[in-house]
C-alpha cells in the first residue's frame, strides 16, 4: 500500500481489466452488468489510490498508458489466482447449486450444449447454465472480464495471440455453400455457361458474415477466387438470418456446416474446399482441474463426437477447378 493512499480492491481490479479489454466504459459496462458512472468511478479511485493515470482517454476509447499495461499484467495474475482459489473452495461446498456460465455462436451452443448438458446431469444433477450468445472477439472478451467460464469458438477466427487460456478440442465441421433448392450445381464447370441466366444471378449474389475476424478475410478471398463475378448483397451477423435469405432465392453464402444443422430445408450444401473449421472449449486453465467444468469438458467433447452433420454433396466441377488452379499458381 502506498502511504496516504487508499487500499486497490479486487472489484477495482476487475472493472480495470474489463475496460482495458473493451477499450471503452460503454462495451465494459455493458459486459459486467453496472453502470458506467460506477464504471468511471472505481476506475477513478484505483487512479488515485495508485498516484498514476492508467488510461489515455478520449471521446470513444480508453488506451493503456504504460502504467496500465504493467498493472494489467500484474492485474490478471492477482486475479487468476483468486479465481483458482475460490474455484477449489467450492469443491468443499457440497450441496451448493452451482452455475456454469457459457458463451458462443448460436450454431455451436445448438449443436453441443442438449447433449453435454444431459451427460453432466448424470454426475451433477444440479448445476445450473447461464448461456450467453456471442460472436467470437465477444466471446474472448467475456471470459477476460470473468463473466463466463467456458468459451466455444472456432480456433481459426481469432488470433492465437489473443488467446491465453487453455484450448479443449470438441468437434470439427466443414465449410459449405449453402444454395437454394433446385439450384443444381454437380455438374457445373463453368457457370457463365452452364446455368441460366436466374440461377447464375443467384449464384453470383452472396451472402457474407460480418464477425470482425481473421477468418472473414478467409472467406472474402474464397468468393473473389472461385466466384470472381459474385456480387455482395448483405452483411450479416447471424448465419440463421443468412440461411433464411438464402432460401427465399436471394443469394448464396459460405457457413459451417453446423450452422446448417436441423435447418436444411430449402437448402442444398455443397462442400467449399475451405479447410475444415476446429471447435474449441476455450476456459482458464485451473478450471480444466476442478469441478464440475473439468467434467463438463468431458462431456462438451462426448457431445461432439455424436453430433450428426447435414448431408453435404461434393464440390460443383466449377470449385474444384478453381481449386486446381490454386494449387498451380502455388507450385514453384
Amino acid at each position: 500500500m502506498i502511504p496516504g493512499k487508499s487500499e486497490i480492491t479486487l472489484h477495482q481490479l476487475h472493472i480495470f481489466c474489463a475496460v482495458a479489454q473493451a477499450d471503452s466504459l460503454t462495451r465494459a459496462a455493458k459486459q459486467l452488468g453496472l453502470a458506467q458512472p460506477s464504471l468511471s468511478q472505481q476506475l477513478s479511485k484505483l487512479e488515485d489510490s495508485i498516484g498514476v493515470r492508467l488510461f489515455d482517454r478520449t471521446l470513444n476509447r480508453m488506451t493503456l498508458t504504460d502504467a496500465g499495461r504493467t498493472l494489467l499484467r500484474q492485474a490478471q495474475f492477482i486475479l487468476n489466482d483468486v479465481d483458482e482459489t475460490l474455484a477449489t473452495l467450492r469443491e468443499f461446498a457440497e450441496g451448493v447449486r452451482g452455475i456454469i456460465r457459457v458463451a458462443g455462436l448460436n450454431s455451436i451452443l445448438r449443436a453441443l450444449l442438449p447433449g453435454a448438458m444431459a451427460r453432466l446431469a448424470e454426475t451433477h444433477p444440479d448445476m445450473e447454465f447461464d448461456i450467453q450468445e456471442a460472436a467470437p472477439a465477444e466471446t474472448l472478451e467475456l471470459l477476460y472480464n470473468r463473466t463466463v467460464q467456458v468459451g466455444l469458438i472456432a480456433a481459426q477466427s481469432v488470433a492465437q495471440s489473443a488467446v491465453s487460456f487453455a484450448q479443449v478440442p470438441v468437434i470439427e465441421d466443414s465449410y459449405v455453400l449453402a444454395v437454394p433448392s433446385g439450384l443444381a450445381l454437380s455438374g457445373v464447370s463453368d457457370p457463365s455457361q452452364g446455368l441460366p441466366p436466374q440461377q447464375k444471378k443467384i449464384l453470383n449474389s452472396c451472402i457474407q458474415f460480418n464477425f470482425g475476424t481473421q477468418h472473414t478475410q478467409r472467406i472474402a478471398h474464397w468468393y473473389q477466387h472461385v466466384m470472381p463475378g459474385h456480387r455482395l448483397i448483405a452483411q450479416c451477423r447471424s448465419y440463421e438470418v443468412a440461411l433464411s435469405l438464402v432460401r427465399a432465392g436471394k443469394g448464396v453464402c459460405l457457413v459451417p456446416a453446423l450452422a446448417a444443422k436441423d435447418n436444411e430445408a430449402g437448402l442444398d450444401l455443397y462442400e467449399s474446399g475451405l479447410p475444415r473449421r476446429r471447435i474449441m472449449a476455450v476456459v482458464p486453465s485451473h478450471y480444466q482441474r476442478v469441478e464440475p467444468y473439468r467434467t463438463f469438458l468431458d462431456c462438451l467433447t462426448a457431445a461432439g463426437q455424436t453430433v450428426a452433420m447435414p448431408a453435404v454433396r461434393p464440390s460443383p466441377p466449377f470449385i474444384l477447378g478453381a481449386e486446381a488452379g490454386a494449387l498451380r499458381v502455388a507450385a514453384p
